[in-house]
């Protein structure tokens, strides 16, 4: 047999080889299973760690400059929806006024002056808003507690939001 395997080139006296060899493991009795043992099975429920909870602490209040600017900002805010509501009344008529009247009349034209108008003191309450959006994000950022500048926030939100009711009112009564 060693003759034949030296006539042979390499790789098939190793398949010879290896074919010869197979045959002396034929007996499966005495070699252990290559299977999953019960103890190689996970089985069981491990129990789920309580979160950590770390306590935060306490957020400094609100800076004295922080208290002034967000009174600044609620207040230009403030005065923008005054102005606002002192030009609706007129503005409501001039847009009742030109109801019906073609684009490029003199009553629309004087209609179209009223709602810029009001959009104009819209604007300047958007311009608070934000300043505000800035502060919040930034005290966000930084960890801090935005309680006194979202609740400002949300006041001037409300206000733009009686403004922008009022504007959607009047430019649909504008086009019909």
């Amino acid at each position: 047999m060693e003759a034949a395997m030296r006539r042979l080139p390499p790789p098939a006296a190793c398949a010879l080889a290896a074919l010869l060899l197979s045959g002396c493991a034929a007996d499966y009795e005495n070699y252990p299973s290559l299977a999953r043992r019960p103890a190689e099975r996970v089985t069981g429920v491990a129990e789920v760690a309580p979160p950590t909870v770390v306590p935060q602490p306490p957020a400094p209040p609100p800076s004295a400059d922080l208290i002034a600017r967000l009174g600044q900002l609620s207040d230009q805010a403030q005065a923008a929806h005054r102005e606002f509501a002192s030009r609706q009344a007129r503005a409501a008529q001039l847009v009742a006024a030109a109801g019906g009247a073609s684009v490029g009349s003199e009553n629309w034209a004087q209609a179209s002056v009223a709602l810029a108008d009001l959009e104009s003191s819209r604007s300047q309450a958007m311009i608070a808003l934000a300043d505000l959006d800035e502060l919040y994000a930034a005290e966000r950022v930084a960890g801090g507690d935005a309680a006194a500048i979202a609740a400002t926030r949300d006041r001037v939100i409300g206000w733009i939001g009686e403004e922008d009711q009022v504007l959607a009112g009047l430019r649909g009564r504008m086009a019909s």
